[in-house]
């Protein structure tokens, strides 16, 4: 690239730091092993081949790419990794998962994350299976070769259409639920949570009418609140966005006493790189610090 640019090899040659003699036959060795001139040489100029011009051209990302490929090879020989496979339950997708990610990337702005959508009950089976590196999930049941913690606890918030009778009040008892229908998606995507709803309204003194939403895209749901009777239940977060979302649908807090839903960071116990390790260090100083205490939306 120096003999391109400077299209003088004994410049060239100075710029490098070695003998023109040297430069000169590693170009040579070049050329011969590509099987074209890359130089007009005279005694008074050198120029460019059209090869010379294709290779000072292609060059440059060539190297580029190059050197970033053996600097992820040392990275990944030294057990540091350059992408984080992370799975996020859909209800994380407002705020917490946000936070999560401006978490890593303030660390480790040269990390690459991989983000996968999946419900709360798969992510610990694929940490488990090594699919994925981090997991961030809703109440999961946490398996051996699987460890977590709580990083975030939010209320539970109701989203309803809001001609419901319901929509004027700004925070919804949670006993004036006893008679409404209860939109939830079906307990195997997120076991804990699920019976977590239903022991709070055990502890209200009623058994609630649930009834499992099976087809999971949020915009479907919320068209079926909107123009129904059904009180959805989902963490306050995610109910804030998704009423922001779709038309003729609000969300209003639930209290006396309040649900809570708690996201968990997950991780495997074996095999982890050291990054994941510095990775669960800066998620826990985000948490400490922007989501202590039980957040309503």
């Amino acid at each position: 690239m120096a003999v391109a640019e400077e299209l003088h090899f004994g410049r060239a040659a100075a710029r490098l730091y070695i003998s023109q003699p040297s430069l000169s036959h590693q170009i040579r060795r070049l050329e011969v092993a590509l099987g074209t001139p890359l130089f007009v040489r005279s005694s008074r100029r050198v120029r460019l081949t059209a090869a010379g011009r294709t290779l000072a051209h292609e060059a440059p990302g060539a190297l580029a790419a190059l050197e970033l490929a053996v600097e992820r090879t040392r990275r990944s020989g030294s057990g540091r990794t350059t992408t984080i496979r992370l799975g996020y339950t859909p209800v994380a997708s407002f705020g917490t998962l946000t936070g999560l990610l401006e978490a890593i990337q303030e660390d480790h702005p040269d990390l690459t994350v991989d983000a996968r959508e999946l419900f709360s009950a798969e992510i610990p089976e694929r940490l488990h299976a090594g699919d994925l590196d981090l997991g961030l999930a809703l109440a999961p049941a946490v398996p051996d070769g699987v460890a977590g913690e709580v990083v975030r606890t939010e209320r539970v918030s109701a989203i309803l259409g809001t001609r419901h009778r319901l929509a004027a009040a700004t925070l919804i008892p949670l006993v004036e639920l006893r008679d409404e229908t209860l939109l939830l998606f079906p307990r195997r995507l997120a076991p804990a949570y699920y019976d977590g709803i239903v022991a709070a309204c055990h502890r209200a003194g009623f058994t609630p009418r649930l009834r499992a939403f099976d087809d999971p895209p949020i915009h479907a749901m919320l068209s079926r609140l909107a123009g129904g009777r059904e009180v959805g239940l989902a963490p306050a977060s995610f109910a804030a966005h998704a009423a922001m979302a779709g038309p003729g649908v609000t969300h209003r807090d639930i209290g006396d006493p309040p649900m809570l839903a708690e996201f968990s960071l997950l991780w495997p116990t074996s095999g982890a790189s050291p990054v994941v390790a510095e990775l669960i260090a800066a998620v826990r100083r985000y948490a400490a610090h922007s989501w202590s205490g039980v957040a309503s939306r």
